[in-house]
C-alpha cells in the first residue's frame, strides 16, 4: 500500500530534520573543538585569590567585531579577551550578543581600569572604557562580583607581560 501524500511528506520532513539536526550537531562540535584549541589561560588576582579562566583572544579586526555575538551560552570558566594592539579609549556594545556579560577594561600593565557589570543583552548602548586601555575581558554576568574583582586588580596573561 502506498502512503498518502501527507504521510510521505511527513516522512520526508522527519528524515530531512534528522539529517539537518545531525549536520548542526557536527558543525557545533567542530566549532567547539576549534575554539577549544585556541583557548589561552588568563588569571585575575583579587583580594579573594587567583581566579583562572580559559579565554579566546580576539586579535584581528574581524574577531573583535564578532566577539561573542550570536552565542547563547558561555561556560562559567570561559571568556573572551579583546586585544586592541595599542592603548586607546575603547567602546563596546552588546549588539547581537544574547548573553549578559561583565566587561573588564584592562590597562597595558594588566591592571583593571573599569568594570561594566551585567551588560544588557542585544543593546546598542555604548559601554565606554573611561580611559585608554589595551584590552577588554568579557566574562559571564556576575563573575566580577563573584570573584570580588575591582579596579586596580591585576590580570595575568601573556598580552600584559613585558609592559
Amino acid at each position: 500500500m502506498r502512503p498518502r501524500p501527507t504521510e510521505a511528506g511527513v516522512t520526508v520532513s522527519r528524515w530531512l530534520r534528522s539529517r539537518l539536526g545531525l549536520a548542526a550537531v557536527l558543525a557545533l562540535s567542530w566549532a567547539a573543538t576549534a575554539a577549544a584549541q585556541s583557548l589561552e589561560t588568563l588569571t585575575i588576582h583579587t583580594a579573594s585569590g587567583a581566579h583562572s579562566f580559559a579565554v579566546e583572544v580576539a586579535r584581528t579586526p574581524e574577531e573583535r567585531a564578532t566577539g561573542l555575538m550570536h552565542r547563547r551560552f558561555l561556560p562559567a570558566d570561559r571568556g573572551m579577551l579583546f586585544d586592541f594592539g595599542e592603548t586607546a579609549p575603547v567602546a563596546m556594545w552588546m549588539k547581537n550578543t544574547y548573553i549578559s556579560l561583565d566587561m573588564l577594561f584592562i590597562r597595558a600593565d594588566g591592571t583593571i581600569a573599569r568594570i561594566a557589570q551585567r551588560t544588557e543583552p542585544l543593546s546598542t548602548r555604548i559601554v565606554p572604557s573611561g580611559e585608554p586601555v589595551l584590552s577588554v575581558l568579557e566574562l559571564n554576568a556576575g563573575t566580577a562580583a563573584r570573584i570580588g574583582a575591582k579596579p586596580g586588580d591585576k590580570v595575568e596573561h601573556p598580552l600584559f607581560s613585558g609592559r
